[in-house]
C-alpha cells in the first residue's frame, strides 16, 4: 500500500464513518479500486484507521464520556447511569453476533463490490424513510436500545451503514435527536473497543505474516482521525436540522454505480 492510497482511504473512513453513508462499504470499494490484494495488511489498516475513527469519538464527546464514566461507578441512579446502562445493553447483540460468527463476517470483506453496491441501496432505503418517522419527542428505553444494537449488527456488513441504521432506527423509535444521535456515537465505543482489542492481538501473533511499511498506516490513521472529528461535528448538526434523508440520494447513486462497476 503507498502512501497516497494510505492518505485516501484514511479520508474515507474518516469521513464515511459517521456520515450515515457506510464507511466499510467505501473502504472496500476503495480497496478494489487500488487493486489491494493482500488480505492480512488490508485487515491489519482497517483496525488502524478504526482506531483512529474511535478517538475522534473520544475527542468530540470527551465530556460526555468523562460525565458517564464518573456517574457510573458512583453507583447512583441517575439520568446519566441509566443512559450508561442502555449503551452497555446496546453493545450486547454486537458481541454475540461478533463472537460466534467473526470468521463468516470476515470473509464478507473481500471486495465484493456488487454485494457493496446492494447494501448501499438499503441504506439509502433505510435514509430516505426516516422522512415518514414519528415527531422525535421520546427518550431511548432498554427496548429500543436493544433494538438499535441489532441495527449496530447489521451494520457489519460492507454497505450498511452504521450511523445511518443506527440513527434511523432511533428517530423511528420517535427518540429526541439530539438524544438520536448522541446515543448513535457513543454505542459505538464499547464494541469498537472490544472488537479493535481482539483484532489487534491476532494481528501481533501474525507479526511479519503482511507487507504494509508503518508510514501507510501512520498517514492513514491520522487523516482518519483528523477526518473523523471533522465528520462527527458535521453530521451533529446534519441529524439536529433533520437533514440525514438526503445522504440517501448519494447511497442510491453509489449503490447502483457498484453494482454496475461490480458486473462488468
Amino acid at each position: 500500500m503507498s502512501w497516497f492510497e494510505a492518505l485516501i482511504l484514511g479520508l474515507l473512513q474518516g469521513l464515511t464513518e459517521f456520515l450515515p453513508v457506510s464507511s466499510s462499504g467505501h473502504l472496500e470499494l476503495g480497496g478494489a479500486l487500488f487493486g489491494l490484494e493482500d488480505p492480512h495488511d488490508f485487515f491489519t489498516f482497517n483496525i488502524i484507521v478504526h482506531g483512529a475513527t474511535f478517538m475522534s469519538v473520544v475527542v468530540v464527546f470527551h465530556r460526555d464520556i468523562a460525565s458517564l464514566v464518573v456517574n457510573f461507578f458512583r453507583f447512583q441512579w441517575n439520568a446519566e447511569m441509566k443512559f450508561a446502562l442502555l449503551l452497555l445493553a446496546s453493545a450486547v447483540p454486537t458481541a454475540i453476533v461478533g463472537l460466534l460468527f467473526e470468521e463468516q463476517i470476515e470473509h464478507i470483506f473481500e471486495g465484493r463490490v456488487v454485494f457493496v453496491g446492494t447494501m448501499l441501496l438499503i441504506t439509502a432505503t433505510l435514509l430516505f424513510l426516516t422522512r415518514f418517522a414519528p415527531e422525535s419527542k421520546k427518550d431511548v428505553t432498554l427496548k429500543s436500545a436493544l433494538v438499535i444494537g441489532l441495527a449496530q449488527t447489521l451494520a457489519v456488513l460492507p454497505g450498511i451503514s452504521r450511523s445511518g441504521a443506527t440513527i434511523s432506527t432511533a428517530l423511528f423509535f420517535g427518540i429526541k435527536r439530539v438524544q438520536a444521535i448522541r446515543f448513535s456515537f457513543l454505542m459505538v465505543l464499547i464494541p469498537v473497543f472490544g472488537a479493535n482489542f481482539l483484532k489487534l492481538l491476532r494481528v501481533s501473533e501474525q507479526a511479519g505474516a503482511g507487507t504494509t511499511d508503518t508510514m501507510p498506516l501512520i498517514i492513514g490513521a491520522v487523516t482518519a482521525f483528523i477526518a473523523g472529528v471533522a465528520a462527527c461535528r458535521w453530521m451533529l448538526d446534519i441529524v439536529r436540522r433533520g437533514k440525514i434523508e438526503y445522504f440517501s440520494i448519494y447511497c442510491l447513486i453509489a449503490g447502483i454505480t457498484a453494482i454496475i462497476a461490480g458486473s462488468l
